[in-house]
């Protein structure tokens, strides 16, 4: 029922995986985890401007601790200027660092939309319509040098199709038996991950400035998450509270 309200999901979904990919070029697997850990930080900017959500003091106070937390990581890849010579290397990691923080920011726009289509259209229509925009998306780059992948890369490329697929399912379960405002938190985890993977498979270390600016944006989303279940528990009591007192009172 919402045409445009998909094509503009869809956009966001897509252009957010292809900033994500390219910046795979430039930077380490760490880096553009931890880069993407702003997109939160953009969800909660976009929420308050565009669909007018009322978020509190506390929220902004960890948007602020993120956003802190984003520029110390982004200055140990943004060197355009500056005593240090211009090199390739740093034009590359300036390059990705940008490329990550467009895709983190995509990904917020793309949240935004879905929270705005949640209350027009089905689960499964905006599922739906986000895999078929990003297929006719992905056949108008055809005519840029497609290979048919083989050997390895294709293995590769069943090995990104099968992950995903089962993160999917995982995430579906895992909502299923327990609270959103508790799982978020594990979302942090995946700078751990992939520290760990970027060690084993990609020979490659995190710089100390980025790990630094990555616990800062993660501790800021943890805590306010957990300020927010806290509140919801909070209202949620003195709701309660309140109806046994209209009940009493109601059978006095």
């Amino acid at each position: 029922r919402n045409v445009k309200g998909h094509i503009g999901r869809g956009l966001a979904g897509t252009c957010s995986m292809y900033f994500s990919y390219l910046s795979l070029m430039y930077i380490t697997l760490t880096d553009a985890t931890a880069i993407n850990y702003a997109a939160p930080l953009f969800t909660v900017l976009l929420a308050a401007v565009v669909l007018r959500e009322k978020v509190r003091l506390n929220r902004w106070l960890s948007v602020l601790a993120g956003f802190v937390g984003i520029l110390i990581m982004l200055s140990g890849h943004l060197s355009l200027s500056g005593p240090s010579p211009l090199t390739v290397a740093s034009l590359a990691s300036s390059v990705g660092a940008l490329l990550a923080l467009l895709s983190a920011i995509c990904t917020a726009g793309a949240l935004i939309q879905i929270r705005y289509l949640s209350g027009k259209e089905k689960p499964g229509a905006i599922a739906f319509w986000f895999t078929a925009m990003t297929g006719a998306t992905s056949l108008l780059t055809l005519p840029f040098g497609w290979r048919l992948p083989q050997g390895e890369q294709l293995l590769l490329l069943l090995g990104c199709g099968f992950f995903g697929g089962l993160t999917q399912i995982l995430l579906t379960l895992s909502m299923r038996y327990a609270d959103a405002s508790l799982l978020a938190p594990f979302d942090y985890s995946s700078l751990l991950w992939s520290v760990i993977i970027g060690v084993i498979f990609l020979h490659t270390l995190p710089e100390n400035i980025t790990l630094i600016g990555a616990s800062m944006v993660a501790l800021a989303g943890i805590y306010s998450v957990l300020s927010e279940r806290r509140h919801r528990r909070r209202a949620a009591s003195l709701a309660l509270t309140t109806r046994s007192e209209t009940a009493d009172l109601t059978a006095d």
